[in-house]
C-alpha cells in the first residue's frame, strides 16, 4: 500500500499558487511534500528561495511558474523571471506561453519564445514545461503547439494553469501525448482533485500531475487498497 502511494506521489508537483498564500502556507506545503515524497513543490517565484531552503535536506524539487497565469508579458520579462527563479533555487520552470500570439497563429513568435526559454533553462541545468492553457485553444492550435515543442524539445508540455475556464481533460492529454510521440512529456494540471481523475490522466499518458489535492488523492488510494 505504502509503495503504491509513494509511486503515485512521485508523479506530483504539489502545488500552491493562490495569491493569498502566506509563508506559513508554503512551509506546510513543503512539510507535506517531504512527508509523502512528491516529485516537487510548485510555487510562485517569490517563494522559491524559501522552498529551496526548506527542502534542502530532501529529494523534493522546487518548481516555479513564470508569467503566471496570463502569459502576456514580453519575452525579455519572461527571460528575466526565469533567470531569477533559477538563481533562487528553482529546479524546474513552468512558463505560460503567449496565448494571444497562439490565437493569432504567430507561430514564429511562439517558437522563438519556446527556444529562448528552453535554451536558458537547459543551459542552467533546470527543466522547463510549456503551459498551453488548452481551454482557450482549438484542436488544431494544440496540435501545432505540440509539433513546435517536438522540435524545440522543452522537457514537458502542460495542459493548464488551473486558473482558466477549464483544467486538464483526458482528451487533450491523449492528443498531446499522441502528437508528442515520446519526444516531449506531458503534464496534466488543473481540476485534478480526486484519484479517479488523477488515474485517468496517468492512463492517458501524462508523466507528471500538477495538483494541490495531493494528500486527499493519496488518502483515496489508501481507502481503495484497504
Amino acid at each position: 500500500m505504502e509503495d503504491k502511494r509513494r509511486v503515485i506521489a512521485g508523479y506530483f508537483d504539489h502545488t500552491l499558487l493562490k495569491a493569498f498564500a502566506t509563508e506559513e502556507d508554503i512551509e506546510n506545503l513543503c512539510r507535506e511534500a517531504k512527508e509523502v515524497h512528491t516529485y516537487s513543490v510548485c510555487v510562485n517565484p517569490s517563494y522559491v528561495a524559501l522552498c529551496h531552503r526548506l527542502l534542502a535536506d530532501s529529494d523534493v524539487k522546487v518548481c516555479s511558474v513564470i508569467d503566471f497565469p496570463l502569459g502576456c508579458s514580453d519575452l525579455d520579462s519572461k527571460q528575466y523571471e526565469c533567470e531569477q527563479a533559477i538563481a533562487h533555487g528553482a529546479d524546474e520552470i513552468d512558463y505560460v506561453l503567449h496565448i494571444g500570439r497562439v490565437k493569432m497563429h504567430d507561430w514564429d513568435y511562439i517558437r522563438l519564445e519556446m527556444e529562448r526559454l528552453t535554451d536558458l533553462c537547459h543551459s542552467k541545468g533546470a527543466g522547463i514545461k510549456v503551459i498551453f492553457e488548452t481551454c482557450y485553444l482549438n484542436t488544431d492550435e494544440i496540435t501545432q503547439l505540440t509539433k513546435i515543442a517536438k522540435e524545440v524539445k522543452p522537457d514537458f508540455i502542460k495542459t493548464s494553469t488551473g486558473f482558466g475556464t477549464e483544467g486538464a481533460t483526458v482528451e487533450n492529454v491523449k492528443r498531446m501525448v499522441e502528437e508528442a510521440d515520446g519526444q516531449v512529456k506531458v503534464k496534466a494540471s488543473g481540476g485534478i482533485r480526486d484519484w479517479a481523475t488523477c488515474k485517468a490522466m496517468l492512463d492517458a499518458g501524462a508523466s507528471r500531475i500538477g495538483v494541490s489535492a495531493s494528500l486527499a488523492i493519496l488518502d483515496e488510494i489508501n481507502t481503495e487498497l484497504v
